[in-house]
């Protein structure tokens, strides 16, 4: 469980690797593009 172990997460750091115990970070752009959409399609007419 080290730095050569391909499943830890110091191995997936060393060798620049992402998978289940290192997933990779969701970017905030994104994110806020996708709340914005939903928001357009989900509203209401309000009469």
């Amino acid at each position: 469980m080290g730095k050569g172990d391909k499943k830890s997460k110091r191995g997936k750091i060393t060798n620049g690797t992402y998978g289940v115990r290192r997933p990779r970070k969701k970017k905030i752009k994104a994110l806020a593009k996708k709340a914005k959409a939903k928001t357009k399609k989900g509203k209401a007419k309000v009469e």
